[in-house]
């Protein structure tokens, strides 16, 4: 049995202020919204930017304490290019409720990091055309051109050992998943 990603449901504190930084900044669109349990119960509001996915995140609105512990590093959301991560960049400065924002490249990646406007980290990210083994983690600056950061990414991480293609590695993954 493979397991697939499919979404993930949090806990906020102000809906509606979450729900208009989910739908303006990032792009989500609303599916469905009611109370979860009838009349009077809290409202979860489910979002998704895939037609065929019903949601990949849910809002419940259960009013959570302002400081409950929390196992959850961050969402992550790949985007198909590295102009999709620029303009996410700028939808966020422009926007004003992200206080930082961290480019980091994990050689297979290029990513940003930030916070939601409740402190739930998110990721949104473009693969690379390589492998870098991981964890690994370099900054790198979105304002440069495509062709800077890609040579720059590559001269930052091609010395380290198993640098290589991404399909090479993809193919090595999809034999060993065949012999299980």
């Amino acid at each position: 049995m493979q397991l697939e990603w499919s979404h993930a449901v949090v806990h906020v504190r102000n809906l509606d202020n979450m729900l208009s930084f989910y739908t303006r900044v990032l792009g989500f669109e609303v599916s469905d919204r009611g109370p979860v349990g009838g009349e009077g119960s809290p409202e979860i509001i489910f979002m998704s930017q895939i037609p065929t996915d019903h949601h990949q995140i849910a809002f419940l609105a259960a009013g959570r304490d302002e400081n409950p512990p929390n196992s959850v590093n961050h969402f992550a959301f790949r985007v198909a290019s590295l102009d999709d991560v620029k303009e996410m960049k700028t939808r966020l400065e422009e926007d004003g409720r992200v206080e930082k924002i961290m480019p980091l490249s994990h050689g297979n990646t290029w990513s940003i990091y930030f916070s939601d406007p409740e402190g739930n980290g998110i990721e949104v990210f473009c693969d690379s055309p390589w492998h870098v083994p991981q964890p690994q983690g370099k900054p790198w600056d979105p304002d440069k051109s495509n062709s800077e950061i890609e040579a720059e990414s590559r001269q930052a991480f091609e010395n380290e050992p198993g640098f290589g293609p991404i399909s090479d590695f993809y193919e090595k993954r999809r034999n060993e998943l065949k012999r299980r």
